[in-house]
């Protein structure tokens, strides 16, 4: 028989202010009483005698953010990786993946949607295998939202044997793997993810900037092979993500009934204002657009960066005061690993005030994985806190110095001094 825990002591964490996400105000002091994995009390009355006092002194505690996109199986703690595809293993790999979930989780990213490995795996989802090593506490990592592996087209955005533009023959993929064709390929490509423990579904609807094969915004699936990936991901409650670039592709997607839209940087006014009516999420991971290296790209997919990104950067601008359901996502690794607060900043310079920003990153972000136990400091809900300097309601880019971190009454970062 297993041998029993001893209980933890309760945590009274202690700070000059906290952040009520839904009024948009610092309430000071910041305190909070811990006990177990959640929040039991905000300014408590009395506090046990046995808890552990942590006095973070003046900085500033918010809800652990929220990325939804990441790739924690690509890059580092850079955009490059120095291996290439045919050197990488799914081992490699998934060792890659675990130092990247530590890297994140240290600077305060409590919760991510990793979506959609493109890879040979032998039909392992990987992301789901990290998710459980998380939970059952073996390595250090974000909670993680699996979408097992993205569903492409034969030559679409992410069948890597296009993305790495490989001669035939080089690494292809299974169905299971995710690269699928017509009505019967996507459901069985579905299904397979589902059964496995993916959580979500990431298509890829259209083509993308760094595409060999079209212009960026292309659709890529046809509108029957988009309502058959949505009818098999709902009937099974999982939401659907697709990467989508280009205006008539978003408007496909969204009239097929997915979820939520990556990216949208070539979205007209009239599929924002759909978007909107619809509720349907944009992650449009606006700071790659002024962030992303792409010196090393092919000339001709350099060229189609320098059209796109900055009519992207006006797209998300548009989006914001259209009202549009905007949740944080970086597309990490295309920003380094950990560096999420870059998109705090850039949302913040495209029209939202801090407070919206941060939302982004915590309740919006919880509404699209339809989840109600965090993204905010109240009783009952877990215990993911981090702590920032200063006061993010008037200067986001102090989220960028995350001082404190704490997924589930576990501290993983704690800087003194």
């Amino acid at each position: 028989m297993p041998r029993p825990r001893t209980p933890k002591p309760p945590v009274h964490l202690r700070a000059a202010r906290l952040l009520d996400i839904d009024k948009g105000e610092l309430v000071e002091p910041g305190d909070l009483l811990i006990e177990g994995e959640r929040i039991a009390a905000v300014g408590p009355a009395t506090v046990p005698s046995d808890a552990v006092v942590i006095d973070l002194g003046d900085v500033t505690l918010l809800p652990g953010l929220m990325d939804m996109e990441v790739n924690l199986f690509l890059g580092g703690p850079d955009h490059r990786s120095p291996l290439i595809p045919v050197q990488e293993d799914p081992a490699v790999r998934t060792l890659r993946a675990v130092a990247n979930a530590g890297r994140t989780l240290r600077y305060g990213w409590t919760t991510v949607r990793n979506l959609g490995l493109f890879v040979q795996t032998g039909g392992v989802l990987l992301d789901v295998a990290l998710k459980k090593a998380i939970d059952l506490g073996w390595v250090d990592g974000p909670r993680i939202v699996p979408a097992g592996h993205a569903i492409a087209p034969t030559g679409g955005h992410l069948d890597p044997t296009m993305f790495q533009a490989f001669a035939p023959g080089v690494l292809p993929l299974t169905v299971e793997e995710g690269i699928a064709n017509g009505v019967a390929e996507v459901r069985k490509a579905v299904r397979y993810q589902l059964k496995y423990g993916a959580r979500v579904i990431k298509v890829c609807a259209s083509n993308g900037v760094m595409s060999h094969t079209g212009p960026a915004g292309a659709q890529q699936y046809s509108d029957e092979e988009l309502r058959a990936i949505v009818d098999e991901a709902h009937r099974a409650g999982v939401k659907v993500a697709a990467h989508c670039m280009g205006d008539s592709a978003i408007r496909a997607a969204v009239e097929a009934g997915i979820d939520c839209i990556e990216h949208g940087f070539l979205a007209g006014d009239a599929t924002l204002d759909l978007m909107a009516e619809r509720g349907t999420f944009l992650v449009a991971t606006t700071y790659l657009t002024e962030g992303m290296n792409t010196a090393h790209a092919d000339p001709e997919l350099q060229a189609k960066a320098a059209e796109v990104f900055p009519r992207a950067r006006e797209s998300t601008a548009r989006a914001i005061r259209r009202g549009v359901k905007v949740a944080l996502g970086t597309d990490a690794p295309a920003i380094p690993h950990g560096r999420g607060a870059k998109e705090l900043l850039a949302l913040v310079d495209r029209g939202m005030r801090p407070i919206d920003a941060l939302r982004a990153a915590t309740v919006v972000a919880a509404d699209l994985i339809d989840t109600a136990d965090r993204a905010r400091l109240e009783p009952g809900l877990l215990a993911d806190i981090i702590a920032v300097p200063g006061d993010p309601l008037t200067d986001i880019g102090v989220t960028q110095d995350v001082r404190f971190v704490m997924k589930g009454g576990e501290v993983y970062r704690h800087e003194t001094g």
